[in-house]
């Protein structure tokens, strides 16, 4: 099944460990994004460590996958993420 808009990929950053940002996207092809007081995603979206949190297009969580106990070096994991990110798109 393909894609009905495209998935970008981002890491979002608590409020209080910016010390580190500097160095996150290091060799990596992934953005990184510092959430703010007056933004406080982390307080909305309530993540534990390793979550991937996914939005619709309006910016709403229709989904969380957490890559501690789902380790995307297991194919079938891959395969799940992979399928809830498409699932996410075509909803639009």
């Amino acid at each position: 099944m393909a894609l009905a808009v495209p998935v970008t990929l981002y890491g979002v950053n608590g409020i209080g460990f910016e010390s580190g940002n500097a160095n996150f996207t290091d060799g990596r092809d992934i953005g990184l994004l510092q959430d703010t007081a007056e933004v406080d995603a982390w307080s909305q979206w309530d993540p534990v460590y390793r979550d991937v949190v996914i939005l619709n297009g309006d910016n709403e969580v229709v989904g969380v996958y957490n890559l501690t106990t789902n380790n995307l070096g297991v194919p079938a994991n891959y395969e799940a993420l992979t399928q809830l990110l498409i699932d996410a798109t075509n909803a639009e």
